[in-house]
């Protein structure tokens, strides 16, 4: 039993506990190119959760890690045999119970840490901080932590070097042979700011990747992607550390 993992800790060592931080993993279920599992993001979820809330509750953090969401915002996926969507008013309303749960119990600060790059819970937590301005709430996106151009040698953000070589190191027997991939090739927007990054339109998944990889995997491995669970967790333990120590009323320099 791990006491700071919500799904593995009992009533017996929970009641009189104090909890100082909730943080909640958001994946998604969805394709990751031809030889990664639908299940990718929530496995680095639940892999980063744990390792990290592990340093930060040794360190001496109140930190309670909830059950991984498996399924997150997959609107421009919805031709995708079998990505799992659901849509952001769907996950205003979860949090909205989960919060509320929070609230009743005393527990003031929530961190929810996102496995998925279609979820974007910024909009969603200031509308909830109006409901709740006693409350402390933060997200990250953990594969945004790190430069992973000191860890991986391709470019990418989806099924790419840095996620093959993660669930390399995870969960082996799920990933198929390299050989097996495809090369993730990307199609770039017409839209000259968008294509700069400073305009944005949501892809359309099946039109900018034949193989719904974006990044080429083949220089995957599962040392890189241990190397790389490990610093992430290291950065992320620190944050939790930080915020379940933080004064709500005196939180600014």
């Amino acid at each position: 039993m791990r006491p700071y993992i919500l799904a593995e800790t009992n009533w017996k060592a929970l009641k009189d506990s104090p909890v100082d931080l909730v943080v909640l993993p958001w994946g998604a279920t969805e394709a990751h190119n031809y030889h990664l599992p639908y299940g990718t993001d929530v496995f680095e979820a639940d892999a980063i959760a744990h390792a990290s809330g592990k340093i930060a509750w040794e360190a001496g953090a109140k930190v309670m890690i909830l059950p991984t969401i498996p399924f997150g915002v997959n609107t421009g996926q919805s031709d995708i045999y079998l990505d799992i969507n659901l849509n952001p008013s769907t996950q205003l309303a979860i949090l909205k119970d989960i919060v509320a749960v929070l609230d009743r119990q005393g527990i003031s600060k929530l961190l929810i840490l996102n496995s998925h790059g279609g979820n974007d819970f910024k909009t969603m937590l200031r509308e909830i901080g109006l409901q709740y301005p006693d409350m402390f709430f933060s997200t990250c996106n953990w594969f945004q932590s790190m430069d992973k151009s000191q860890y991986f040698e391709k470019a990418g953000d989806h099924a790419d070097e840095m996620e093959t070589s993660i669930i390399q190191f995870l969960h082996p027997d799920l990933v198929l042979p390299l050989e097996e991939a495809g090369d993730g090739a990307e199609k770039r927007s017409k839209v000259t700011g968008i294509r700069e990054g400073w305009a944005w339109a949501e892809r359309r998944w099946s039109m900018v990747s034949e193989d719904t990889g974006i990044g080429d995997p083949k220089l995957s491995c599962a040392e890189k992607g241990e190397k790389f669970l490990k610093d992430v967790s290291q950065k992320l333990a620190k944050l939790m550390q930080e915020i379940a120590a933080l004064d709500i009323k005196d939180r600014y320099e």
